[in-house]
């Protein structure tokens, strides 16, 4: 892979999951029934990140959580033979609160939707909200993001890839690189 560009730098990007932060605050009337869910791997940083915003701005504390989508997914047969399932973390009862999932990128839409599928196994929400850091297009199925950093419209052969600290040892990021 070669590196296009990096379309967003650290302060960038913090400054976007800032506005995210103050979108959901508002969206929900305040923090009350907030569930963050951050879908592994890099939504689980990123989700953190939201929450300790929103303890800065609002001076509340949000569950968090987390969501291993592997077994979800409808290419499971297309991506390995035998998958694992990883650990899923649902840090409350998740029965009619307002559920903000969590990702770095969203792309055709179907991580998000077996992250959907995932959350209904513990309880149904009252709601359930995406937030992604980008969002690139090329969706395959009819799910948006109620909240986004930034839309990055790619090509198919392009890729978008979000670093934080805790998954990647660099700095917050994202990259476009050509396949």
């Amino acid at each position: 892979m070669k590196l296009r560009s990096v379309i967003m730098t650290e302060a960038e990007v913090t400054r976007s999951l800032a506005r995210i932060t103050h979108e959901l605050i508002e969206r929900n009337r305040g923090t009350d029934d907030l569930i963050l869910i951050g879908i592994k791997r890099r939504g689980l940083p990123l989700a953190r990140m939201i929450a300790a915003n929103i303890e800065r701005f609002e001076g509340a504390s949000v569950p968090v959580g987390w969501v291993d989508v592997t077994l979800y997914r409808d290419d499971l047969t297309e991506t390995t033979d035998l998958p694992a399932a990883g650990e899923t973390h649902i840090p409350c009862d998740i029965g009619g609160k307002c559920v903000v999932l969590v990702d770095d990128v969203i792309f055709t839409g179907r991580t998000a939707r077996a992250a959907i599928e995932a959350v209904f196994k513990y309880g149904r929400p009252d709601s359930i909200r995406l937030a992604v850091l980008v969002d690139r297009g090329h969706r395959e199925l009819p799910i948006r993001p109620d909240h986004v950093g930034k839309n990055i419209p790619t090509a198919r052969s392009e890729l978008i890839a979000v670093t934080v600290p805790e998954t990647d040892g660099e700095p917050l990021s994202v990259k476009l690189f050509e396949r």
